[in-house]
């Protein structure tokens, strides 16, 4: 077989071509660290590792999102620390109110302090974030979630305004959290099984104090139900009703002064002489209204009753009374807030196991794309050595094969 001096030629070009695209090839490898530089060097793994960056960013967005979550849960945690402190410090002003031998200016300067915390609980509520968003309004974040109506001589009725919805954020491929908590369930509502809270009903005008109710048997027929209490005179004598609102059953005796009285499991004790007419309402704290529950209406109450002149038997009822209700709402929002405070602190933990989980997931993930396409450097400079070593040869043996001519040999 007869070999043109142009085949060689062309065959000697073509495996230096190959020698320097494999050397090339290795060069670049090593250049970049990586083994696949383009998709074409290994398909297969070049697409295993674009689903790979894939989940590296979604797991990279999903730490983002919890850091977002712990900086309003952090701040949360933060208002409710002082809210708590707040209702504390409340709840001790009500019980210095209750001395007997305080007079009605030792009274103005208690509501005065009472007032003070009012105030900083209103503040409290409205409180904004980092990004001037209102942390209690839920979904309507761009306005206070509580706002005010004057009155003269009495103070400011406060009111919910916020969405009744909370916000969440997904914080794990299969987890949303509720980041924040709305203002109505922190500042207008009381815990599940918070305690029975009577009151008096604001038309009372006798003289009647009330203690109580007190829990006799959990297990009795009608505990759980609301009540009415009820006084009317009957042929000169003065009864007392005692209506389930649940059941519209009715229970009627005669009132006698000290008397403790016993429904639904519950014990409940008067003393005083109550007005035909009065009456006065025993509820379960979770049942109560948002108006009955809210912090800001029962520190409202016990500051307009503090500011009232005690100049009568049935004035002192009525500012004791207000007392007793207030002493007890007071440790229902206490718990409530604590309650909440504890949930987000659960929340924050949580935050925390999922970013270990995470960190964990994104080494995975970092070491299955390293697998698919990063550089063995050992095996890579071997290669790279060979490649050279190759491409020199063919340039030695091209230049050589260049040289043999039947001419050198003629003289």
């Amino acid at each position: 077989m007869r070999i043109s001096t142009v085949t060689m030629y062309e065959q000697g070009v073509s495996a230096m071509n190959r020698q320097q695209a494999d050397f090339t090839e290795v060069g670049q490898q090593i250049a970049s660290g990586k083994r696949v530089v383009n998709p074409s060097d290994d398909p297969r793994a070049a697409s295993r590792a674009v689903g790979v960056s894939q989940s590296l960013a979604v797991n990279a967005q999903q730490e983002s999102s919890r850091t977002t979550a712990r900086n309003s849960l952090s701040q949360e945690e933060s208002v409710l620390d002082s809210v708590s402190d707040a209702i504390g410090s409340a709840k001790s002003m009500v019980v210095q109110a209750g001395n007997g031998t305080l007079s009605d200016a030792d009274r103005e300067s208690l509501a005065s302090d009472l007032e003070g915390t009012f105030e900083t609980l209103v503040g409290q509520a409205n409180t904004t974030d980092g990004n001037g968003t209102y942390l209690f309004s839920g979904y309507e974040d761009n306005a206070k979630a509580f706002s005010r109506t004057s009155h003269d001589g009495s103070v400011d009725t406060v009111s919910y305004k916020g969405d009744d919805n909370v916000k969440h954020q997904k914080i794990d491929a299969e987890r949303s959290m509720a980041t924040s908590d709305t203002g109505a369930d922190v500042f207008t509502k009381f815990s599940s099984g918070s305690e029975y809270i009577a009151e008096a009903g604001e038309g009372n005008t006798g003289s009647m104090t009330f203690s109580g109710p007190d829990v006799r048997d959990a297990d009795a027929e009608g505990y759980g139900d609301s009540y009415e209490v009820s006084f009317a005179e009957n042929d000169g004598d003065l009864e007392y009703t005692v209506t389930n609102a649940n059941t519209d059953e009715v229970t009627t005796a005669d009132y006698t002064d000290g008397e403790t009285i016993e429904f639904g499991g519950l014990a409940l004790t008067m003393e005083g002489e109550p007005a035909d007419g009065d009456s006065l309402s025993v509820t379960p704290g979770a049942d109560m209204s948002q108006e009955q529950a809210s912090l800001f209406k029962t520190l409202g109450d016990t500051i307009n009753a503090l500011r009232q002149p005690v100049e009568t038997d049935a004035d002192q009822a009525a500012l004791d009374n207000t007392l007793s209700t207030a002493s007890r709402k007071l440790d229902a929002s206490l718990d409530n807030v604590l309650t909440t405070r504890a949930s987000v602190g659960a929340r924050m933990n949580e935050l925390d196991a999922l970013d270990d989980v995470g960190g964990n997931r994104e080494i995975a993930y970092e070491q299955t794309r390293s697998d698919l396409v990063d550089l063995d450097y050992n095996s890579a400079i071997s290669d790279y050595m060979l490649s050279k070593v190759g491409l020199q040869a063919s340039q030695k043996s091209f230049a050589d094969i260049q040289q043999m001519s039947l001419f050198q040999y003629l003289n």
